[in-house]
């Protein structure tokens, strides 16, 4: 591949942009240093703790056969994802830049392996999930208003785009905003899963613990089965999706050496322990059975236990679905921006505002995918999907921690585990792939069909130097439009990174888009 050659090239048309910047008065604008390490736990709680524990905890019932083995994959999982972000970590501090496992796989295995993890995430992962988090919100606001039936389509499409218009504008005006949005109703989801956890307490003092009993908890209320077992896990493991998020942000925490391994090491354990005792609290009101035809799970649990006050589940689900918006939103935009640093997408996503330093196009970007996702029917069909190729990547990033130990023995690794680790997450991840594989192979194929779509995107719009004359020229134009229409200039080199390597990497395409306005308007 021609990376190396393409990024000397850009990073020297990057320091062009920058000195452009500087005579225009738009140097020494960078990402912000604003996430502390409160905020980088609300950031992961809050993306793995969506609706899913309030809505529909049942994918790992159903699939378990008996509450206590049920108990036991939420164990296995959470330790087993806690496995992972150990391994994330020491990526996280060894290659310090922003967009997770994208820029790892891209930095570990090159260009094309990297933008195929960006690609997959653009078109579908991002845009698919935030629009069901939206639209989960609507949901349950407007639940109350239509009592006897369900609400109307276009009333809950409507007002999920004005959640993801609303928490755009938050996260556009300021880093220090989206994060105190995301501290508050990450606050807020985790008390009303300690009101669960603590009425499931006050049953076990009541003696309402049937289904714990080890006699009953292992009672299979269907039979027993390795497939439907391996399936539980896989359940388990999407439940706890989002516990790599803020390596996505790592260029923005306060102390990334020191605030991400601790915020991993709190975080972690603290969802795996909710989400034990949430299910332990639900059997202590509901058997199994009632459980799995609940559509609501949390919903009936408040209105078996909480009488009048039974409402506080339903705003609970509404509140937790709205952080989950504003978290998903936040972590993506920084994706979308790395990927555009490096050249893996338009140049113009990898600008920052002038004066309140957020990626604003990366975030009008994502919000703009989510609702062109809003306006199709079929989400949920594209999630089963990519579903497969987001557990692909984690495998591969993984992957890239020990093949990164053999190719850069000598690199400085603030934090270094044993290996042991790696081996023990892909052992655990082969074995889901492969289930996934055998069980589903049409979905699977399909999603990686999806993900190969990317191939000639890559080598036509990235890989490929001598574009049209008159291609550039629009792209470029384009681009000065953008910057002028969101008084946007690229972030000056090592502004928020630790070496000049962590700088814009760009694309061509943003040469010459740096060559032809070079922030004359900020």
């Amino acid at each position: 591949m021609t990376d190396g050659p393409r990024q000397r090239a850009s990073t020297s048309g990057s320091a062009k942009d920058a000195a452009g910047e500087k005579e225009s008065g738009g140097g020494g604008v960078a990402l912000k240093k604003e996430i502390g390490l409160v905020s980088a736990c609300g950031i992961i709680v809050g993306n793995i703790i969506g609706s899913g524990i309030f809505v529909s905890p049942k994918g790992v019932m159903e699939n378990a056969s008996s509450v206590g083995v049920a108990l036991i994959v939420w164990i296995i999982t959470g330790v087993i994802t806690a496995i992972g972000a150990l391994c994330y970590a020491e990526l996280g501090v060894t290659i310090p830049k922003s967009g997770g496992d994208y820029s790892y796989v891209k930095d570990i295995f090159g260009g094309l392996a990297g933008f195929l993890r960006l690609w997959i995430a653009v078109l579908v992962i991002y845009p698919t999930n935030q629009a069901v988090i939206a639209l989960t919100f609507s949901n349950y606001v407007l639940q109350p208003l239509f009592p006897t039936c369900f609400p109307p389509e276009n009333g809950l499409r409507l007002l999920a785009a004005v959640c993801l218009l609303l928490l755009t504008w938050v996260n556009c005006s300021s880093v220090r905003w989206a994060t105190r949005v995301q501290d508050i109703f990450t606050a807020g989801k985790l008390l009303a899963l300690a009101l669960i956890i603590i009425m499931g307490l006050v049953q076990i003092c009541k003696g309402e613990y049937y289904w714990l009993e080890p006699a009953n908890a292992f009672e299979p209320f269907q039979e027993y089965d390795v497939g439907l077992i391996a399936l539980a896990f896989l359940q388990g493991s999407f439940a706890y999706g989002g516990w790599n998020f803020l390596n996505y942000v790592t260029e923005e925490l306060v102390d990334p050496y020191v605030n991400l391994p601790r915020a991993i090491f709190i975080s972690i354990p603290l969802v795996t322990f909710v989400y034990v005792f949430a299910n332990i609290a639900y059997v202590t009101a509901m058997s199994p059975v009632e459980l799995l035809a609940s559509n609501a799970v949390a919903v009936t649990f408040g209105e078996k236990l909480l009488g009048v006050m039974a409402w506080i589940m339903p705003i609970s689900v509404a509140l937790s679905t709205f952080g989950g918006v504003n978290g998903s939103l936040f972590t993506s935009s920084r994706l979308f921006f790395a990927g555009a640093r490096e050249g893996h997408l338009p140049s113009l996503l990898a600008m920052i505002h002038v004066k309140r330093c957020t990626p604003i196009p990366a975030l009008l970007f994502t919000c703009l995918s989510t609702l062109l996702m809003l306006c199709t029917s079929d989400m949920y069909t594209l999630i089963n999907y990519v579903g497969f190729i987001n557990y692909l990547f984690y495998g591969v990033t993984v992957a890239g921690q020990i093949v990164l130990r053999y190719k850069q023995p000598d690199m400085h690794r603030p934090i270094k585990i044993s290996l042991i680790w790696p081996v023990i997450y892909l052992i655990f991840w082969a074995f889901l792939l492969i289930f996934s594989l055998y069980s589903e192979p049409v979905v699977c194929g399909i999603g990686l069909a999806i993900m190969l779509t990317g191939v000639p995107v890559y080598f036509l719009g990235v890989y490929w130097d001598n574009k049209p004359q008159c291609f550039d020229a629009v792209v470029g134009k384009m681009t000065y439009l953008g910057q002028k229409f969101c008084v946007v200039v690229y972030p000056e080199l090592g502004g928020s990174s630790s070496s000049e390597e962590e700088g814009e990497a760009m694309s061509p395409l943003s040469k010459q888009d740096g060559d032809n306005h070079k922030s004359a308007d900020c």
